[in-house]
């Protein structure tokens, strides 16, 4: 079974988003930059990004993945889209 790593949801400010979901919803910062923003649930990372930095997605753990965009964490990822128009990424970490 395949795990989902995190949703993105696209936000006009990452600040103004990052305050109301930890004043809304139980979760803690994971990451936080200028850009976008990692929160983690229980269950789930929300991502929150700028139109213009990331698209809205949801991205699934796939080991598999090779020459895909290295990131400032040292994860490497690629996009893909399913069927219905939705933005799908596959993303790996590195190995601790």
């Amino acid at each position: 079974m395949e795990k989902i790593d995190h949703i993105g949801i696209v936000v006009p400010s990452i600040k103004r988003a990052v305050t109301w979901y930890l004043e809304n919803r139980d979760c803690k910062v994971k990451y936080q930059d200028a850009t976008w923003a990692l929160l983690e649930f229980h269950n789930v990372d929300l991502a929150l990004v700028l139109p213009h930095e990331h698209p809205p997605h949801i991205a699934f753990v796939d080991e598999t993945i090779t020459n895909g965009t290295i990131h400032r964490d040292g994860s490497e990822s690629k996009y893909d889209h399913d069927t219905f128009g939705n933005i799908i990424e596959k993303i790996k970490y590195k190995k601790k």
